[in-house]
C-alpha cells in the first residue's frame, strides 16, 4: 500500500525538523498550524522571519544581536564597561538579563571550541574578545560558558589568553548543574551563580 503523502506538506513538516529540539510529531503539528492561518497571517509570520534575518547582525562591539551598529547594551552609559561577562550565544545573554543582578557589559562568542564538531577558537569571536580588553579600561571578565566539557576548555583557552593582559578573570560559582544550559536556569540560581564567582 502506498504511503499517504502530500508533497508540499512534506517539505515543510522537513524544514521544521530542522528546528533545534523538534522531532517529527512537533513538526508535523507546527506545519498543520501554519495551514491553518489565513493567507494574512501566513504573509505576516513570512515577513518577520524574513525581516529578522535581513535586519539582524552582529553587534560590532560585544558580537550580540542587534539591529543597529551596536547593542542596547552598548549603547547604555549607566552599564558597567569595565566589566565583560563572556558567554556562549546571545540566548545566554537574556537568561543573565533576567537576573537583573548584572550591570556590566557582555561578550558573545558564538560558540565552544568542540573539535570534534570542527569548531575551533578561530571560528569563535575570540579576538574580538581580545582588542576590547587591550585598551586597558576593562578591569574584569566574568566565564560564564556552560558548565560542559566544551564550556570549560573554552573558558580556560581564553583566561590563558587573557592572564598576560593583566585582567581578572573569573568563572561564575555553578549552582547549575554540570552539562545543563545557563537559558534553562533559574533567575535565583544565575544571581547566586553571579555572586559566588571566582577567580580563575
Amino acid at each position: 500500500m502506498a504511503e499517504y503523502r502530500i508533497a508540499p506538506l512534506s517539505r515543510l513538516v522537513e524544514q521544521f525538523e530542522h528546528f533545534p529540539g523538534i522531532g517529527y510529531k512537533s513538526a508535523q503539528r507546527m506545519a498543520y498550524y501554519v495551514l491553518g492561518l489565513s493567507d494574512a497571517e501566513v504573509k505576516q509570520l513570512s515577513d518577520s522571519i524574513l525581516e529578522a534575518h535581513q535586519k539582524i547582525h552582529t553587534c560590532k562591539v560585544c558580537c550580540n544581536l542587534t539591529d543597529q551598529e551596536t547593542c542596547s547594551i552598548c549603547r547604555d552609559p549607566a552599564r558597567d564597561h569595565s566589566t565583560i561577562c563572556v558567554v556562549e550565544n546571545p540566548r545566554d545573554v537574556v537568561a543573565m538579563e533576567r537576573t537583573q543582578d548584572y550591570k556590566g557589559t557582555y561578550h558573545v562568542l558564538h560558540g565552544v571550541i568542540s573539535p570534534l564538531n570542527g569548531v575551533g577558537p578561530d571560528q569563535l569571536h575570540i579576538r574580538e574578545l581580545l582588542a576590547r580588553v587591550k585598551d586597558g579600561s576593562v578591569k574584569e571578565v566574568i566565564m560564564a560558558t556552560n558548565p560542559t566539557v566544551e564550556g570549560e576548555a573554552t573558558a580556560m583557552y581564553i583566561s590563558r589568553l587573557l592572564k598576560p593582559l593583566g585582567v581578572k578573570v573569573t568563572r561564575l560559582a555553578y549552582g547549575i548543574p554540570v552539562g545543563g544550559d545557563l537559558e534553562y536556569a533559574d533567575e535565583v540560581t544565575l544571581s547566586r551563580a553571579l555572586a559566588g564567582r571566582s577567580e580563575l
